[in-house]
């Protein structure tokens, strides 16, 4: 039987670049993982690929897989996504399966009660450390961290859909709002999650593929994760509790 690997983090944390650097530079380990390829009802971004990165279907379509009991159906941010939960237990009598996403359908595959006999190595992209965290609660009322977690993805996320789309339209600045202002409750999951890397360098970062290889945090996130999939606790890797947040 094959593991369950999650990654998982807020929009524009960075789990899409280190996904692909580790394609590139390791890819012993991750031609071992299948992905799991979910349904969507958001329109493809630049460069995703039906079948590759997602089925996307319309919104009408994913609500009707509700009614067949083999289907998880989640809203995340105002779109909806949905997992075969039948095919991938299937999938994972072959080989390990990686889930790379939205950390509220990483924590329900993680404690999903079909897959409570499956190995789970489970992995969050935070783009906050927990000294951090510490830090700026002892800031008391002069700093507010939902708002700063807000501010500092949202910059990541404007230019990471500027590189993708140049000018952007007001559809694009709506959901980089709400993908922005979900980044807080999405970050009080990690938690649930064994490893949490820190990552200053987000998808917005050149870090990722502007050299040869990853620079700076994106480098210490790679191969902090290659050392998790080996089995191993690299320094680098924190634990949270469910009380940090």
């Amino acid at each position: 039987m094959g593991k369950l690997i999650v990654i998982s983090g807020p929009s524009g944390a960075g789990k899409s670049p280190l996904h692909q650097a580790l394609e590139k530079f390791y890819p012993e380990i991750a031609d071992r993982m299948n992905k799991l390829i979910l349904y969507n009802s958001r329109s493809p971004r630049p460069r995703e690929t039906e079948g590759k990165d997602y089925y996307f279907r319309s919104r009408l379509f994913i609500k009707g897989l509700q009614k067949k009991k083999k289907f998880l159906v989640l809203d995340v941010r105002g779109d909806l996504q949905a997992v075969d939960i039948e095919e991938l237990k299937n999938s994972l009598k072959k080989a390990d399966m990686l889930f790379e996403g939205n950390p509220f359908i990483g924590k329900t595959l993680l404690l999903h009660p079909s897959l409570k006999n499956i190995k789970k190595i489970s992995v969050f992209i935070s783009p906050l450390s927990r000294e951090e965290i510490i830090f700026f609660q002892s800031l008391g009322d002069k700093l507010l961290l939902p708002e700063l977690v807000t501010e500092v993805m949202k910059r990541k996320l404007l230019r990471r859909t500027e590189k993708q789309k140049g000018i952007l339209s007001l559809a694009d600045l709506e959901n980089i709002e709400k993908r922005a202002r979900s980044a807080y409750g999405e970050l009080k999951e990690a938690c649930q999650f064994k490893n949490v890397i820190p990552n200053h360098d987000g998808e917005d970062s050149e870090n990722w593929s502007g050299f040869y290889y990853p620079l700076g945090e994106a480098r210490k996130t790679l191969l902090s994760l290659v050392e998790i999939l080996k089995g191993k606790s690299p320094s680098y890797v924190e634990k949270w509790d469910n009380s940090l947040l």
